[in-house]
């Protein structure tokens, strides 16, 4: 699949200003009209929420049985990439879930939990309480942020180190669920360990969460015991029906996972060396994919190809990003600072990064 089929939305890409021309303001005419333009925007729409997280997992669920029950590798095959690709759009609607407001859109959370979050063993609470810390502005980009890492000042390893280790994702969720919650029951201290390290959707390896409190705790509580009880059920089934159904989800899943490290990867510049940003800098840290290019909706898909914009109206639901870039594009113009997050597509971030890497051998 060609991820690098996406361009810019105006002729031009205009010189990106160095770390030291933004870092101590903030371009004000920009975030004015981010507020100004988008009126009239920002209320999550059941009529697209619900059938488009349905379908997706309902396409997803169809192809991963479509692949176990096959007798043709080139049916099995195709079907895998359909249900990767199908289970990691209807994944990513925890995005949504961790900004739209709790009251927008009634028994969502609830049913995206027990359709996608505890099969594929993602419940929401591995997501919510740990996003809005990246959003907060004196923390992004800072050691208390659980989902930076300035990987473009890294060694040039740490790239191809960061995405493949995304293979073992499902595995990894298997054993957390499978094995350390249910032993957490009975030893307090894995219990505090697992929860600390092993229970937030970060790339941090520094970050401690801290415990529960009140309804999200509760939350929790039914989310991963419906997490484990699953993760059980998924290991007894090999026993049944042998490991053939559950390696081949397991593989498929793992393709998931492997394109939102891929996602993730270009999602920022990662230019940040740990020292607090403003908005502007921080928008000019992340990362917009905007159209004519199509391939960006497969790899980026509900709203995350407009993750810069998203980073300017964190609240703004997802179905309502392409009218706000249009807007904002439109007012703001060619060589505007507006301008500068936009980018042609992930290869071309992916070759940028690299070669900062370069120079830290």
């Amino acid at each position: 699949m060609d991820m690098q089929t996406s361009s810019l939305s105006a002729p031009g890409n205009p010189v990106r200003p160095k770390r030291a021309d933004f870092q101590t303001s903030d371009d004000k005419a920009m975030l004015r009209a981010a507020r100004d333009l988008t009126q009239g925007l920002g209320h999550a729409r059941p009529e697209l929420y619900w059938p488009d997280m349905l379908i997706s997992s309902a396409v997803g669920y169809a192809a991963i049985a479509t692949a176990i029950l096959s007798s043709s590798l080139v049916v099995a095959v195709a079907a895998g990439l359909i249900g990767a690709l199908a289970l990691y759009r209807a994944l990513m609607f925890i995005h949504e879930l961790t900004h739209i407001h709790r009251d927008a859109l009634p028994g969502f959370r609830t049913a995206w939990n027990l359709l996608v979050g505890i099969p594929l063993l993602t419940p929401s609470f591995m997501y919510e309480g740990v996003h809005t810390i990246h959003h907060k502005r004196t923390q992004y980009g800072t050691v208390e942020d659980p989902e930076y890492l300035p990987l473009a000042l890294m060694k040039p390893w740490s790239l191809p180190l960061f995405v493949i280790v995304a293979l073992l994702a499902p595995i990894a969720l298997l054993v957390r669920f499978a094995v350390l919650v249910p032993l957490g029951v009975l030893f307090p201290a894995l219990r505090t360990f697992t929860w600390e390290r092993f229970s937030s959707l970060s790339i941090n390896p520094d970050f401690r969460r801290k415990a529960p409190t009140g309804d999200f705790a509760k939350r929790v509580l039914w989310q991963e015991a419906g997490a484990s009880v699953w993760a059980l059920t998924l290991l007894a089934s090999a026993y049944f029906i042998g490991w053939r159904p559950l390696v081949i989800a397991i593989a498929i899943l793992s393709l998931t996972a492997l394109l939102n490290q891929l996602r993730t990867l270009v999602a920022h510049l990662w230019e940040n060396d740990g020292e607090p940003m403003t908005v502007t800098a921080q928008f000019l840290d992340s990362v917009n994919v905007p159209p004519p290019g199509v391939m960006a909706e497969i790899w980026a898909p509900v709203g995350l190809r407009y993750h810069a914009l998203h980073h300017l109206m964190p609240s703004m639901p997802y179905h309502d990003l392409p009218e706000a870039h249009r807007r904002l594009a439109r007012e703001l113009g060619t060589g505007s600072t507006y301008q500068g997050a936009n980018h042609p597509g992930m290869l071309t971030l992916v070759a940028r990064i690299a070669k900062s890497t370069m120079g830290k051998r």
